[in-house]
């Protein structure tokens, strides 16, 4: 079947194909909410800190207060869009919905970029913790990258209701983490003193108050906004709910309901930690704008060294409950995008007794690794754990920001374009919540363009889409499937002409 004005063309697959690629249903609205707040919750752990170097304890809250404005308008579209179309495919179905399938492609690369580079950042994270509790040499790093990998692929791998109660669990153990280290903050802190000890030196850079009680906003409003990156931290990945869409028990009564506790549930975290982790004595908001560890710094400031080991594996919770979830996400976005012809059709089959997307997964795995082991042994142990833990992350985020601005636009298209689709719920947001989506994430970009570690992320990431591009247009675009969100789409597209074509 040609669709000569997108430039593509479908074949019918037989049942055979979709029997090899078959998924099940577990997932209620509490797997739904864990597997997006397990997915954010490591930002809570470790990485918003740094933007208090450029913003101070004023500058760190109210770019946070931004980006929670940007991720409420994203969540509220995509709780919209996900049960009206529950599929697995997520930003790219939406966008394939919306824009057609270069759109929905694009789209699906953005979101590719993210869930692949993400869990190697993170696992970088973890290696890292570990190295500095057991005392390990980091030569030995990439071995411990393997073995996490091995461990957290194999809990997705054998059976969805082992990998969403692994999620509900870790997810609850971190944010019992973090509720433990509010209620053992609160006795302790000195907000004045300690979150407010960040003074403007002569050469524009934060220098420490001896005795605090500084400004708000010592860097005014542009540290406020050159903050924004940072504040990512403490949502980036909440999006990825919709792609358990069609291992949901009921997507249009419990996906938005899963999505929208999760972002609340973030909201409240991320305030408790801004206020309590720098208010502690002996740390503040200075000492944290280039902390690796913030949260055990902060447990550190309450209970001492003694017992650095245990509260290292505590800490260590919240970077394992974000790297089990976002592997979960990372088999599910390639495994769509394959289901349907855009990526080579064999890595969407799942496993003939589990039934997950076991070859996406280990793909996605393989792919991860090899760019960190290429950058590791080409550059060294230092300065390869250095641009993995910078240049990967950059990366990450500029395919996030990318897609979030492409799933406002199909937001809004499919309202305007589309209105008559079955939307069991409806953003309260609208079209001004989506609008606000794009301004905010593309003045995140325009920030983080002046991180120097940016432009060698863009190059990488450029030459990521160009291969992909190449292969969509010469070879992938002419083998599309009719899967699920390909016929929706089309199914609607035709609908939405044949009602203009009956006004006319």
């Amino acid at each position: 079947m040609d669709n000569s004005s997108s430039g593509v063309s479908y074949k019918k697959a037989d049942a055979s194909y979709f029997e090899k690629r078959g998924l099940s249903r577990y997932a209620g609205v509490w797997s739904l909410w864990a597997l997006g707040v397990g997915a954010v919750i490591s930002g809570h752990f470790s990485g918003w800190n740094f933007g208090f170097a450029t913003g101070g304890w004023g500058g760190m809250l109210v770019a946070g207060m931004i980006i929670a404005v940007m991720y409420l308008g994203l969540t509220f579209s995509i709780a919209e869009m996900s049960p009206a179309l529950p599929h697995t495919g997520a930003a790219y179905s939406f966008a394939r919905t919306a824009m057609g399938p270069w759109g929905g492609f694009i789209t699906g690369l953005c979101e590719n970029v993210e869930y692949v580079l993400t869990p190697a950042v993170i696992v970088t994270f973890i290696t890292a913790y570990v190295n500095s509790i057991l005392g390990l040499d980091p030569v030995y790093s990439p071995l411990l990258w393997v073995l996490f990998y091995v461990i957290f692929l194999a809990l997705n791998v054998f059976g969805l209701e082992l990998s969403f109660k692994v999620t509900l669990v870790i997810t609850l153990i971190s944010l019992a983490v973090l509720v433990f280290f509010w209620v053992s903050a609160i006795p302790n802190m000195d907000f004045s003193r300690w979150a407010l000890n960040i003074g403007v030196g002569p050469d524009g850079a934060a220098v420490e108050l001896p005795e605090g009680n500084g400004s708000f906003f010592p860097f005014g409003f542009s540290g406020v906004l050159a903050t924004l990156p940072f504040a990512v931290w403490l949502f980036l990945a909440i999006e990825q709910l919709p792609l358990a869409a069609e291992e949901s028990v009921d997507p249009k009564r419990d996906m938005p309901k899963g999505i929208i506790l999760g972002i609340i549930t973030l909201m409240i975290s991320a305030f408790m930690i801004v206020l309590l982790n720098p208010s502690l004595p002996g740390i503040g908001a200075f000492h944290l704008g280039s902390s690796l560890e913030p949260l055990l710094d902060g447990f550190k400031a309450v209970y001492g060294d003694g017992g650095v080991v245990l509260l290292g594996f505590v800490a260590l919770t919240g970077l394992i409950a974000s790297f089990h979830t976002i592997l979960y996400a990372q088999g599910r976005q390639i495994y769509s995008l394959s289901r349907a012809g855009y990526f080579p059709t064999a890595l969407s089959v799942t496993h003939p007794k589990f039934k997950t997307p076991h070859v996406a997964m280990l793909t996605g795995a393989i792919v991860g690794l090899a760019v960190m082991m290429t950058i590791w042994f080409a550059l060294g142990a230092t300065e390869g754990g250095s641009i993995i833990g910078s240049v990967l992350l950059n990366m990450a985020v500029f395919g996030a920001m990318f897609s979030y601005i492409m799933q406002a636009i199909s937001f809004i298209m499919l309202r305007r374009n589309l209105p008559d689709i079955e939307r069991p719920f409806r953003s309260p947001l609208g079209i001004p919540g989506a609008v606000l989506t794009i301004i905010i994430a593309v003045i995140t970009l325009l920030y983080q363009v002046q991180d120097p570690n940016f432009t060698k992320g863009v190059i990488w990431v450029a030459l990521w889409f160009a291969v992909a591009i190449a292969y969509f247009a010469l070879v992938g675009r002419h083998r599309l499937i009719l899967s699920p969100e390909e016929e929706f789409a089309l199914e609607h597209k035709q609908a939405a002409l044949n009602a203009a074509a009956s006004k006319a």
